[in-house]
């Protein structure tokens, strides 16, 4: 009853513009996301049903909701549907944060799932990574990050046990593993390579997202003293996370 409502408000909206039809149709839902009539998490009827009774192609229904995802203005999970988006989270890009925190300062809710958390030996490319070398232990863990049930960071992450010897022990659906790290091996240096990609498979499956939907990827390398404590690859979906950098001209 309410997706019906939502269409028969939706079709009134676009017969008042005079526009390519996939341009109405944005406009439309635009129009009413901003006035709030559609609000944040509310599921975007889908395009069989908009198909249907807004009497347009389905390759333009298609367009439009494909545009309007790009553009932030809703989101869509694999399986599950199309929603509004609520407002972007974001992440520091030049600083080291804790994620958990971050979501609780937008007044959300941090959960986590643990995919991953294992000791293994490190290959060449895993030594380089932490300074250590090949064949020595390392420990991984692969982890979902959660705002308000919806999974907005995957991190995979190699951290170096001489530095955080009790690393698999912990319990990170308490605490984060930056919140562990930082208080065994305080963080002193960092260095970040930020970069857009396409996610894979398995990695869209963790984060709810469609192949063709773009990602921001992290590559974290972090120091305590002159030691490498960890390396993380931090990625997020485009359409739910941006970046934000703080910098100061002392020149």
């Amino acid at each position: 009853m309410a997706e019906q409502t939502a269409i028969s408000q939706l079709s009134a909206a676009i017969s008042e513009r005079p526009a390519p039809i996939y341009q109405r149709v944005k406009q439309a839902i635009i129009r009413q996301i901003r006035e709030g009539i559609w609000l944040a998490n509310q599921r975007v009827p889908s395009e069989s049903e908009l198909v249907k009774e807004l009497g347009v192609s389905r390759m333009t229904i298609n367009r439009a909701l494909r545009e309007l995802t790009s553009e932030g203005f809703l989101v869509r999970m694999q399986g599950v549907g199309t929603f509004v988006a609520e407002v972007k989270g974001y992440t520091a890009m030049l600083e080291v944060h804790n994620i958990a925190d971050e979501i609780a300062q937008r007044g959300h809710h941090h959960s986590c799932k643990i995919l991953l958390l294992k000791e293994s030996r490190a290959d060449l490319e895993q030594a380089a990574m932490l300074g250590i070398s090949s064949g020595q232990p390392l420990y991984r863990s692969l982890l979902v990050h959660y705002e308000n049930d919806l999974p907005v960071q995957l991190e995979d992450r190699l951290v170096n046990p001489q530095l955080a010897p009790d690393y698999l022990n912990q319990d990170y659906l308490q605490q984060t593993p930056y919140t562990y790290l930082m208080r065994v091996a305080p963080l002193t240096a960092g260095e970040h390579i930020v970069e857009a990609v396409l996610p894979d498979a398995q990695q869209c499956r963790h984060l709810a997202i469609y192949p063709e939907e773009p990602c921001l990827l992290i590559r974290r390398q972090t120091w305590s003293d002159s030691n490498i404590v960890t390396y993380a690859r931090l990625l997020y979906p485009g359409s739910r996370y941006k970046l934000l950098g703080h910098f100061k001209n002392y020149g």
